[in-house]
């Protein structure tokens, strides 16, 4: 991942490791406005969301033959579980608790389902991410840019995973697929030669393989 490819997703304190973050989402009382602690609950709300819907469609893949694309729904729904937890520390520092109303997840084809993961991934990565990461730096909240630039650039790797196996749905099926999740930002890949997170610097130790 390139330096300037980073940049332009906004990151903040690329680099600074765990210890860091956790430190920042331990401060009391972090800075942040009313809107931006209600972004990082609809964030947190969609990501919960997100994460039912693709443990729901992993199922729908395996059940039609298509290992490869459950193992890649169930990557993506790892990494959502990893920026809630995110989400939720951020929310819990600036004095509110994280709460998500959990939908029944709307499940067709797994060629539907890949179709419908693009478009989510696409809202949140174009969209909601980058909105809610402009209202948090004009707050002045670091955490909360963070937080969000982690999910952003986890989700836009999504959508091409997700395109990429809708293009060859039918090489997609005998088999797992092993991915990479960082612990830390939630950034999901096949490559699985990592030494490090490209978005966060997390170690190889904190990169999960996921089947």
């Amino acid at each position: 991942m390139k330096r300037a490819w980073l940049a332009a997703l906004g990151l903040m304190c690329v680099g600074a490791g765990l210890a860091v973050w956790a430190a920042g989402c331990g401060s009391e009382k972090m800075q942040g406005s009313a809107e931006t602690v209600k972004n990082l609950q609809a964030a947190y709300n969609g990501e919960s969301n997100a994460k039912a819907r693709y443990e729901a469609f992993a199922l729908k893949a395996d059940e039609e033959g298509y290992q490869q694309v459950a193992s890649l729904f169930r990557a993506a729904a790892t990494a959502e579980g990893i920026h809630l937890a995110n989400h939720a520390k951020v929310i819990r520092a600036m004095g509110a608790e994280p709460t998500a109303e959990i939908e029944a997840p709307e499940v067709g084809t797994t060629s539907e389902n890949l179709a419908a993961g693009i478009k989510g991934e696409t809202y949140e990565r174009l969209t909601m991410y980058p909105d809610y990461i402009k209202q948090a730096r004009a707050d002045g909240s670091d955490s909360a840019v963070q937080t969000f630039s982690y999910a952003l650039a986890a989700e836009t790797e999504h959508a091409k995973l997700y395109k990429m196996a809708l293009d060859d749905l039918g090489n997609w099926k005998t088999g797992p697929k092993t991915f990479i999740v960082c612990d830390v930002c939630g950034f999901t890949t096949l490559n699985l030669d990592l030494s490090k997170c490209p978005v966060c610097s997390n170690p190889k130790e904190g990169l999960k393989e996921v089947a």
